[in-house]
């Protein structure tokens, strides 16, 4: 075996090991630096807190409960609506009241059933049954116990509107329907 080769390996394993003495020993004194200047920061530094204000004054009302109306009163609300719409369901309902009564408006809704449909010169008919008779309805005609007018026959049901009475007693118009009931015979 010669020198040389153990020389390079010694040489090999000199060096690294210098190196990393003279790292920790820079790590310790630029650690000091830091924790020197950290205290400097932390005793020059004075926290602002601003003064904390003193409760505005009070002032107590006196309470009129017992002779105003509440702000969640049902009769407040019902008094606003009213007041709202009231000229126009009075209109809405007057002219129902005033004109005469069909026959098919004797019955309520849920007794009847669409069971055909039949065109007529190009106008559609519904047949509807009620009680065992078969009646034919157009558009126009009226049906069932809330003022119901036909707007629309389809080859399946006849679409109606309806003037009834809402939670707050107010006339009020709604959509209703007739499906055609398959299967069943006259």
């Amino acid at each position: 075996m010669t020198g040389r080769p153990l020389s390079w390996s010694v040489l090999a394993l000199a060096v690294p090991l210098a190196a990393s003495g003279l790292l920790s020993g820079c790590a310790d004194s630029e650690r000091d630096d830091l924790s020197q200047w950290m205290a400097q920061q932390r005793a020059s530094a004075q926290p602002k807190v601003p003064a904390v204000q003193p409760p505005g004054g009070f002032t107590p009302q006196a309470y009129l409960g017992s002779e105003a109306v509440s702000p969640f009163s049902e009769e407040r609300l019902t008094r606003v609506l009213r007041s709202d719409t009231s000229a126009a369901a009075s209109r809405l309902i007057e002219a129902e009241m005033r004109r005469p009564r069909e026959p098919l408006e004797a019955f309520p809704l849920d007794a009847m059933a669409m069971v055909g449909l039949l065109d007529k010169g190009g106008r559609r008919v519904a047949l509807v049954r009620v009680n065992g008779l078969l009646y034919q309805v157009s558009v126009g005609t009226r049906l069932g116990q809330n003022f119901g007018r036909v707007t629309a026959i389809t080859e399946n049901q006849i679409a109606l509107r309806e003037i009834v009475q809402d939670a707050t007693g107010e006339w009020i118009e709604r959509t209703a329907t007739l499906q055609l009931q398959e299967g069943t015979g006259p």
